[in-house]
């Protein structure tokens, strides 16, 4: 009996999976915080703070609506996250940002709590789950109230990680009320190297809207190629670069995050 019920959750995730990944929508990767999630949560009493500074080389030009244009665009977030239980953390995020010629100005903040599961339970993958409401300034994005559900799925052969992120969003509040759920996958893949040095290569991609993707052109595809470093036990410094696949979103991005337990 138990043998049969551990097959057909395993079942159960891996079609999720699959059908997620094969129906890509969305609006492509957040500029502010460009991350694929891992499995772990912060320890219990313990905080961490990420800071993520992100300049986007080649991006959109033109007025969407009330969003301004990408390019050259400059993102600093502050991400700090508590560990209220060995499963269970909550994150605050302060997000800024300076336009080309610009000063450095208050997007907005967010508010994520995330669980993991057991991973004594009889499943295929690690699995967390992070929920996360943001309130954003109108020249970043259209909607002034956003939901994001990030289901967390990793699994780990040999010196290879593989992280994937199947993020589903939609708008609260604002133009984009109506129009149901966005899927935004995310996938990363990582190489230790050694104790401190891993190298990631990270994939984000958009279509559109669950129901009614894009046109091949305005889909969003993007790479990052990277590397984490563990500068101290508790200090770990990710840099990459990405590069779009199609004319469309952001087409060169230099990201940067560092990482901070106490």
């Amino acid at each position: 009996m138990q043998a049969t019920r551990q097959l057909l959750v395993e079942r159960l995730i891996l079609f999720s999976v699959v059908s997620l990944t094969l129906t890509q929508s969305g609006i492509a990767q957040d500029p502010f915080e460009i991350q694929v999630y891992e499995y772990e949560t912060v320890p219990k009493r313990k905080w961490n703070l990420e800071t993520h500074l992100n300049y986007i080389a080649r991006g959109t030009r033109t007025f969407e609506g009330t969003v301004a244009p990408s390019q050259h665009q400059l993102h600093l977030t502050y991400e700090l996250t508590r560990g209220l239980t060995s499963r269970f953390e909550l994150a605050g995020y302060l997000l800024l940002a300076r336009r080309e010629a610009d000063a450095l100005e208050f997007v907005g903040w967010r508010l994520r709590p995330r669980v993991s599961l057991p991973e004594s339970w009889p499943l295929p993958f690690k699995v967390s789950i992070s929920g996360e409401i943001g309130f954003p300034r109108r020249a970043y994005e259209e909607n002034s109230t956003t939901l994001e559900i990030r289901p967390i799925l990793e699994k780990t052969v040999g010196r290879l990680q593989f992280d994937l992120n199947p993020v589903i969003g939609r708008a609260l509040r604002g133009p984009g009320t109506g129009e149901g759920w966005d899927f935004e996958p995310g996938v990363r893949v990582a190489y230790e190297a050694s104790k401190k040095l891993d190298f990631t290569l990270e994939y984000y991609g958009g279509a559109g809207p669950l129901f009614d993707p894009l046109p091949a052109r305005e889909q969003v595809h993007q790479f990052f190629p990277g590397f984490d470093l563990k500068l101290r036990e508790n200090t770990v410094w990710n840099f990459g670069i990405g590069i779009g696949a199609t004319p469309a979103g952001n087409r060169l991005v230099y990201k940067s995050r560092i990482g901070i337990l106490f």
